[in-house]
């Protein structure tokens, strides 16, 4: 057997990555707050019958387990999971924590206070800097809290209306629907005043139509109270994150100047509580910055041309938005490297009037300025000055005839003559831009115009040429002037065939077999008549003279007789 140790190259990394995955589910799962909460309260199993049986411990990791708590772990998108019934209380436990209630009174405290300009003392041992270093850090908490009633929430009201969790996929709105619809989901629904106060109209039109088609069955009191005490506890969490932000927005000239010169107190505040702290936000890299608040895909099939992708809080930001819309991409872009810059500024504690804060904005400004600049305009040239060059001027009688060969013709000239008053040929569009001038206007002469045929305009025959036609036939070569003249001798220029050649009249297409209607095909001689033609020329030809007659012998004739002489 052969040895591949490739293939067993291949087998093991594919190992290594499945393990990778299962490392990575492990530490998901782990970190899911709600997750690891139900897995120390719940220790279920599942009988033959499908029952799921509750196995007792008085303590779980630290945590008391109530008695009447049923919960598998089981994946809580199923509709056939049964429902929680331990207290929201069992697993949100930051609303009614120490922390919480000691920095709200703080926050509380301070508010009531001047605003100071800057931090006389050491910054690390001021005690209002601390609160806000504690309120940026528990903003993210208080949001993943929220994640976690959400959960808690869902979990219990998918068995009455399944389909919400699709249609809306925000926790806050989620937790106030569950609080609008109660558990009468088809009357409430219709209530679109109430439901208009934190969804859109599309929304609303959906939720409508889908909670009359519903499959989902009504909760009892019990389970519908605790959905609706998550709910309440959102809300309330959320309130504080609001007054938390306010507070952190007016205090962060103390814990962030030159960030919040950048994109103000507000934007700041919110980039801070998303980023979990100065610290955090120190850390992050410019593209993730730029990113933080962006909203998330609307999963219940509504179109997303309004949305716009990678826009957070430095996008929606005041600065940003005063700027067309072409210019808003980029400015957010370039504005999340000053951002990240002046994050570890302000980390450092360096820079704590905010001079460093206000050249990046300058230097923003100035990019931004550069790129609202038209082009520039293309610099018309003038055209540089004509230089002409002395030109060459033949003289002599060849050139002279060259130029009247050359020359406009009478024909020509006639052309470009216009009369004044008078309506041309293509004032009428048919045949734009061209006219043949006084050529073409009737009566201009008053008499049929012959063409005369000029002598210095004529195309003329070389002597080679002429040569060389001569010897096709014996043609005359001589020139004709009249125009009579050159009908009858146009064989000169070209029209002997050159089928037959050597001085006989005899067309070259001549053939010796003819048809006639007795005997069909015969054989003739072409040359027959030519032959009595010559025959007839020795009796009735107009150039033979006198010859001798013929005699018997070879004697000549004797003289004639001298006449007689009279006396």
């Amino acid at each position: 057997m052969k040895h591949f140790p490739f293939l067993e190259l291949i087998m093991s990394l594919a190992e290594e990555l499945l393990a990778d995955l299962d490392d990575n589910e492990a530490v998901e799962e782990e970190d899911d707050p709600y997750t690891s909460a139900k897995a120390a309260l719940i220790d279920a199993s599942v009988v033959d019958n499908g029952d799921v049986e509750m196995i007792d411990k008085s303590t779980n990791n630290g945590v008391s387990v109530p008695e009447n708590l049923v919960g598998p772990l089981k994946p809580t998108h199923l509709l056939n999971a049964p429902m929680v019934k331990a207290p929201v209380t069992a697993f949100a436990k930051l609303r009614n924590s120490e922390k919480l209630t000691k920095v709200m009174s703080q926050i509380d405290t301070f508010s009531r206070q001047k605003k100071r300009e800057k931090i006389d003392s050491a910054v690390e041992v001021d005690p209002e800097y601390n609160c806000i270093v504690d309120s940026n850090n528990l903003v993210v908490e208080i949001d993943n809290e929220i994640d976690i009633i959400h959960k808690y929430a869902r979990d219990i009201y998918q068995h009455r209306f399944p389909e919400l969790e699709s249609l809306v996929p925000q926790p806050m709105d989620y937790l106030k629907v569950i609080l609008a619809l109660d558990n009468d989901i088809l009357e409430r629904s219709k209530n679109t005043a109430l439901l208009a106060t934190f969804l859109t109209s599309a929304t609303i039109m959906v939720v409508t139509v889908t909670a009359s088609t519903t499959q989902g069955k009504p909760l009892e009191s019990d389970a519908l109270q605790r959905a609706k005490d998550a709910s309440v506890m959102a809300i309330e969490l959320f309130e504080m994150k609001k007054t938390i932000m306010d507070y952190v927005e007016s205090r962060m000239a103390l814990i962030a100047p030159n960030v919040s010169i950048l994109v103000g107190a507000s934007t700041a505040a919110k980039l801070m509580g998303r980023a979990g702290g100065l610290t955090a936000l120190s850390k992050m890299p410019s593209c993730n910055i730029q990113v933080l608040g962006a909203q998330k895909r609307n999963p219940a099939g509504f179109s997303n041309n309004a949305s716009l992708p990678h826009t957070g809080f430095i996008y929606h930001s005041e600065f940003v938005q005063k700027l067309p819309p072409d210019l808003r991409s980029r400015a957010s872009r370039l504005l999340a490297n000053k951002v990240a810059l002046a994050a570890r500024v302000d980390s450092f504690h360096q820079s704590q009037d905010g001079n460093m804060g206000e050249k990046m904005l300058l230097e923003v400004e100035k990019k931004i300025d550069k790129w609202q600049e038209p082009p520039p305009v293309k610099q018309v040239k003038a055209l540089p000055a004509p230089i002409d060059p002395p030109a060459k001027k033949r003289g002599g009688r060849r050139y002279r005839k060259m130029k009247e060969r050359l020359g406009m013709t009478e024909l020509r000239r006639s052309t470009n003559r216009i009369q004044f008053g008078q309506v041309s040929e293509d004032a009428y569009q048919a045949d734009l831009g061209f006219s043949l001038g006084s050529l073409g206007q009737r009566g201009v002469a008053g008499h049929l115009r012959v063409p005369t045929a000029d002598s210095k305009t004529k195309a003329r025959v070389s002597k080679a040429l002429q040569q060389k036609l001569s010897k096709y036939g014996g043609l005359s070569t001589m020139p004709t002037t009249s125009l009579g003249a050159a009908a009858t001798s146009s064989a000169i220029w070209g029209g002997v065939s050159s089928i037959k050649r050597g001085g006989t009249e005899t067309a070259g297409t001549a053939s010796s077999v003819t048809f006639t209607p007795a005997q069909g095909l015969e054989i003739v001689n072409p040359m027959a008549s030519e032959k009595q033609v010559d025959e007839h020329k020795k009796y009735f030809s107009a150039t033979a003279g006198f010859v001798k007659s013929k005699t018997t012998s070879n004697e000549s004739m004797p003289p004639p007789l001298a006449p007689p002489k009279r006396s």
